[in-house]
Formats: C-alpha cells, sequence, structure tokens
C-alpha cells in the first residue's frame, strides 16, 4: 500500500497491531474530543491520535461561538424567550437549501442538554448580552445574535433570539486564547480525567476492514514509521474539512481558491477520501461559509453596493450572509459606503482603525473617484436617504435602529477581494453519526463528525455552527461507537 492511498486495507493484510482501543478517535479538535469523553462514559476504552503536537484543532483556534438555543439558562438569565420550535424553524430557513432536516431536529430538540452537558463539563459561560452588530462581542460577553436572527428577512417571521453562545475568556487573545481554546480547555482536561489516551504527532492514512465490509482499526504514520491501531468498536473520523486541500476546493467550491480561512492545514480532506474510498456518501460539497473583512459595526451603519453601485443585501445581517452574497452572487465585489458621522461613531476618532479607500465632499465626487458611471451610486444614495429619512429601508428591511440618511464627507471601502471562508460539505452520516454508504446504509464501524461531515448547514450559515454540530454529534458518535 502506498503511504498516500486512502484505499481501506484488509485486516488479512495486518500481521500485527501496534495499538488498540475499543474506540479510536482521529483528531482532537472538538468533534474529538467531545466523541472521546462520551465514548469513554460509555465504559469504552478510547485513545485519540492527533497529528499534531498537542489537543485543539481549529477549534482551539476558532472565536468559540457554540450556535444553541431552545430556552438554554444563559438565553434565559440575560432574559431572552426562545423555543425549540423558533429555532427549528430559523435553522431550516437560514443554513439551506435542503438542510438535513432530520440533523436539525435532534440538535435544536437536545440543545439545551448540550448546553448544560457542556457547562457539567467545566466550560464557562458569562451571563451578559453583547448587543451590538460583530463576529464576536468586544470583551467576554457570553450572548450574542450569530446567524442575522434579529434581520431581515427572518425577523419579521420568526421570533429572533441570539443563540451565539462564547465560552468566558482570561486574558482574551483571539487566534491563541480566545473563546475557541476556553471551550477546548476544560473539555480535554474532562477526557483526561476519564482516562481518554492520546497519541500525538501521528497520522491517520486509512482504515482496516474485514471480510464483512466492517472498519476494525487504522493504519498510520508517525515519523516516517507505519502504525497500525485495532478498533474494537469502532472508528471516529474528525479530521476537519478540506480547506486546505487544492485539488478537492478546485473540484467542488473553486471559488474558495486562493482565500482559506478558520481552518488549519491539518484540513486536508483526508477523513473525506477515506470514506468516498469506502463508498461512503457526501453532501452539500459546494457549499461554503464566507467571511467579508471588515467592520460589521461599519457596514451595519452604511450601505453596501455592487460593481454597479447598487445595494444587494440588508446590511444588519450576519456578515457571514454578506460575504457568502457578495463571493457568490456579486463576483467578490462590492463597496461600503457611509459617512463621517458613521465613521466617527464606530471608531471615536481612533486614527488607527481601517481606513476607507475614497473620502469625498460629495457623493457625486465620490462616485466618480470609484470609477462608477455617472448616476449609478447618486441614484442608489437618492433613494436609500429619502426613504430613510422617514427611517424606512423597503428594499431590504434594515432594521429602523441603522437606518439614517447618509450625508457628507462621504467614504467608501474598496471590499474587493476582501473574503475567505472555509467549506461545510463533508461525509453523509445519520443522526448517530453513522457514516451512510451510497446505497443509504451505514458502513459498520465507521463514525465521523465535525467538518468532515455534512452537518445542520446546507449552504446558509450561522456563526457556532460548525462547534455546535462538531461538538453535539462527536458526543453522539462517542456513544454510538462505544456500543460498537
Amino acid at each position: 500500500m502506498s503511504d498516500d492511498s486512502v484505499r481501506p486495507v484488509p485486516e488479512s493484510e495486518i500481521s500485527t497491531w501496534d495499538l488498540s482501543a475499543d474506540v479510536v478517535v482521529a483528531g482532537y479538535g472538538i468533534a474529538g474530543v467531545t466523541a472521546a469523553v462520551e465514548a469513554a462514559r460509555a465504559g469504552a476504552d478510547v485513545l485519540v491520535l492527533e497529528r499534531s503536537g498537542g489537543w485543539g484543532g481549529a477549534a482551539s483556534m476558532a472565536g468559540g461561538f457554540i450556535y444553541l438555543g431552545g430556552g438554554t439558562p444563559l438565553q434565559k438569565a440575560c432574559g431572552f424567550d426562545d423555543t425549540v420550535e423558533n429555532m427549528k424553524t430559523f435553522m431550516k430557513a437560514a443554513l439551506g437549501p435542503a438542510v438535513d432536516e432530520a440533523k436539525v431536529d435532534v440538535y435544536c430538540e437536545g440543545s439545551v442538554d448540550h448546553y448544560n452537558w457542556l457547562v457539567e463539563a467545566g466550560v464557562p459561560f458569562k451571563e451578559e448580552f453583547w448587543g451590538e452588530p460583530g463576529w464576536e462581542p468586544a470583551h467576554d460577553e457570553g450572548l450574542m445574535y450569530s446567524g442575522g436572527e434579529n434581520a431581515a428577512p427572518f425577523a419579521g417571521v420568526i421570533p429572533p433570539a441570539p443563540r451565539g453562545h462564547l465560552p468566558k475568556m482570561d486574558n482574551k487573545k483571539t487566534g491563541e486564547r480566545g473563546g475557541g481554546y476556553m471551550l477546548m480547555k476544560p473539555l480535554a482536561e474532562t477526557a483526561e480525567k476519564l482516562g481518554v489516551k492520546a497519541e500525538y504527532d501521528i497520522r491517520v492514512r486509512t482504515v482496516v476492514v474485514n471480510d464483512d465490509g466492517r472498519v476494525v482499526g487504522v493504519v498510520a504514520r508517525r515519523y516516517g514509521t507505519t502504525i497500525t491501531i485495532r478498533a474494537h468498536r469502532g472508528v471516529v473520523l474528525a479530521m476537519g474539512s478540506f480547506a486546505f486541500d487544492e485539488e478537492m476546493v478546485r473540484d467542488h467550491v473553486p471559488a474558495l481558491l486562493g482565500r482559506p480561512g478558520s481552518a488549519i492545514d491539518a484540513h486536508d480532506g483526508r477523513a473525506i477520501r477515506i470514506g468516498q474510498a469506502l463508498g461512503a456518501a457526501t453532501a452539500h460539497m459546494d457549499a461554503a461559509e464566507v467571511a467579508v473583512h471588515t467592520s460589521p459595526q461599519l457596514m451595519v451603519r452604511g450601505i453596501i453596493v455592487n460593481a454597479h453601485g447598487q445595494r444587494f443585501i440588508t446590511e444588519d445581517t450576519y456578515p457571514g450572509r454578506i460575504g457568502q452574497a457578495m463571493l457568490f452572487h456579486q463576483n467578490n465585489e462590492a463597496f461600503l459606503i457611509l459617512d463621517q458621522r458613521a465613521y466617527d461613531e464606530v471608531l471615536g476618532g481612533v486614527s488607527a482603525g481601517p481606513q476607507p479607500t475614497w473620502v469625498c465632499e460629495t457623493a457625486a465626487e465620490l462616485e466618480a473617484e470609484m470609477g462608477l458611471p455617472a448616476g449609478a451610486l447618486t441614484s442608489t444614495l437618492s433613494v436609500y436617504n429619502m426613504h430613510a429619512e422617514d427611517g424606512s429601508d423597503p428594499l431590504f428591511s434594515k432594521n429602523e435602529k441603522w437606518v439614517r440618511p447618509i450625508g457628507t464627507p462621504i467614504a467608501a471601502f474598496d471590499l474587493r477581494g476582501m473574503t475567505s471562508g472555509f467549506p461545510l460539505g463533508g461525509l453523509k452520516t445519520d443522526t448517530d453519526s453513522r457514516v451512510l454508504h451510497i446505497s443509504g446504509e451505514p458502513i459498520p464501524g465507521l463514525f465521523a463528525a465535525g467538518r468532515c461531515t455534512a452537518g445542520v448547514c446546507a449552504g446558509g450559515y450561522a456563526s457556532g455552527a460548525s462547534l455546535g454540530d462538531g461538538s453535539f454529534f462527536g458526543r453522539r458518535a462517542g456513544a454510538a461507537a462505544a456500543r460498537g
């Protein structure tokens, strides 16, 4: 077998096993750690295989949001009412098209329990709400709108509730010691207390199958040496997305080429290819979350226009929806238009803040400086300002809280190409995280969770959905694998 092959190895070719456990988990990020904890609590002997030198994965460097709702204690403490049905309705509307409704249903029905499970495992949450737009709270507030629930087109038909739950941080340092780290640390410590063993600097290459087609182990490499690991009950794949496999990105979501984000180079798609080599089905491989790299607090106070000077989305929605609309529907081209008053409100005269690309005394001058056709931007501003005088936005229904005429001096930020993202598709699994064959039947002995699977997001996204469904279905993967 070639070192790079993902083809399954017949058990008959394995002469000796170097390591063994009841449940073998590949990957020690959020899906891997929760799978390990739940499998250990079910009485299984658990071994985690991690390619880096320690636990954490992409989760430990993430902002840390976990998408939860249905009336969690944190929501109630912050004064918000939420129901399981409202959460289901929103997720099915916002995370589609064609979400896996069975997954969304069990996720929402188990959301309060999952919050309590995280708290019992030592994950801290501060009972404080952050009400400003943003990718994450400015400090360590525990609750925030993170999916556009309070913006059009959802707010008018589904009672909005904030569902972005953020672990409390000590000495916050985004990317190094943020909410993701504070989520992973107590979970890894819980796993260790339960007796979960971990082997680091080891890369899973493929799986081993017996004569009945059941997955019974994995083949891995460490420092150039091949290692075989026996799994008596099951193998859980939790190895991340395909964000850093250029060929897979090119084949499935080419708009992301050259702009990976919120992922690590370990997200090489290998778990997905291992499953495919066994005949596993995949879903939503063309879906992606997209970030637009500018301040949401600036965006909400201005208007976003395309290359023709026209608005295309409400500016107070979840910024990931803006990024998706920009990359997939506007040729990755957009401009943020706002006036001096809005800029000063956000930055307070701080010179170190983001600087606009163009600043002019009039809209007509700005239009010319940007190279837009005469009348393109000025007509957009004229219509917006006319209705903004009355606090309304009949075109895109921006919340009246953020609607006011754009005056002068006026500026524009050039957002062309200012996006990055990560794929959402992966192996198709059922609600017990069993990997499904293209026939629809589970592949015996193989489970998966996290970004290597097609989770609750089928196209749309909400911050916290990755860590949310990774941890939720990671738990279910561990429990199912422990049952064998």
